[in-house]
């Protein structure tokens, strides 16, 4: 008789496992699913939608939010968010505006700099004075936009950037390069989180702060530098877009802090941290470009629907992620 138990254990446990795993498979390859049902759908509505013209617009418009999720997806996996990431991009736009005379490595290298100042003064008071990501990221987000105001004084700074508009408007193999920049910067990305020590120190802190500390990971070291990676992966966003537009903006990237949030966590990336993927959040990223896309074609509704829309998505996403933590 005592031998019935375990085998109902036995039986048990592989059924436990494999619905963990299929949980897991929906959580991180749910987005991919729903991105390719909507572009087979607006495919088949949108005569315009499935030609190469189209999906390098779409790339185009998503690489800058794209690398911006990079890092806010680093961020939420850690256990916090970025909120001044929208501030950065602006700056880093008006900064490669004023660094553009000097040459294209400055224009880049200038605003990277910047962002990671603003990513470092984030992580060390979140890290080392212990306050909230929420407080400290959205002091950052108000202050760096008064800075974006008052260097580019209220208006743009145009520019003629020359062989820095060419990174951001040439094209590599046919393709765009903004396009090759945002395949790149995922792909390093994913590396990086998935095959470095530095991915796993990410993860454990995520996953279990207090764990991770004990079992000697450097917390306070590792927030501080995920931190500084948003900053500078927004600093750099910034740069390519004053070189797309020829011009800095003060008002670049508005609401883009928010996008980078909805797109990692639309693509499973969980907001209570130690769980996502980089293939996870590029769908997501892709998929409000799929939608933002979509409503440009409809040509009769306002851009206030394409915020409708990824907030409808996000609001999907993570009911669904509640449910299936629950069940895992």
């Amino acid at each position: 008789m005592s031998g019935a138990p375990a085998a109902g254990a036995g039986i048990a446990a592989p059924d436990t496992e494999r619905r963990a795993r299929i949980i897991a498979l929906i959580r991180s390859r749910g987005a991919i699913v729903v991105l390719a049902i909507a572009a087979v759908i607006a495919s088949a509505v949108f005569p315009y939608f499935a030609t190469v013209n189209n999906f390098e617009n779409i790339g185009v418009a998503a690489s800058f939010v794209g690398l911006v999720t990079i890092g806010q997806t680093f961020v939420i996996i850690l256990g916090g968010f970025d909120l001044s990431v929208g501030s950065v991009i602006g700056l880093g736009s008006v900064l490669a505006a004023y660094a553009v005379p000097y040459g294209w490595v400055p224009a880049l290298l200038v605003p990277c700099l910047a962002g990671a100042a603003v990513g470092l003064i984030d992580g060390l008071l979140i890290a080392r004075a212990g306050m909230a990501p929420f407080i400290v990221t959205l002091a950052a987000l108000l202050g760096v936009r008064g800075l974006d105001l008052v260097l580019a004084r209220s208006s743009m700074v145009i520019v003629h950037p020359g062989l820095f508009g060419q990174i951001a408007n040439g094209t590599l193999l046919g393709v765009g390069n903004l396009i090759w920049i945002l395949l790149a910067g995922f792909a390093l990305a994913a590396l990086v989180l998935n095959r470095s020590r530095f991915g796993v120190a990410v993860f454990a802190i995520g996953g279990n702060e207090e764990a991770a500390r004990m079992l000697g990971v450097p917390v306070a070291t590792v927030k501080v530098a995920t931190y500084v990676l948003s900053g500078t992966l927004a600093g750099l966003a910034g740069a390519l877009l004053g070189a797309h537009l020829s011009s800095g903006l003060s008002t670049a990237g508005q609401g883009d802090e928010l996008r980078s949030i909805a797109a990692a966590v639309i693509g499973g990336v969980l907001l209570t941290g130690g769980v996502g993927t980089m293939a996870g959040a590029l769908s997501g990223v892709l998929l409000l470009g799929v939608i933002e896309n979509v409503i440009d074609q409809i040509g009769n509704l306002s851009s206030y629907y394409q915020n409708l829309a990824s907030g409808l998505f996000l609001l999907m996403a993570v009911l669904i992620q509640t449910v299936l933590t629950r069940r895992s």
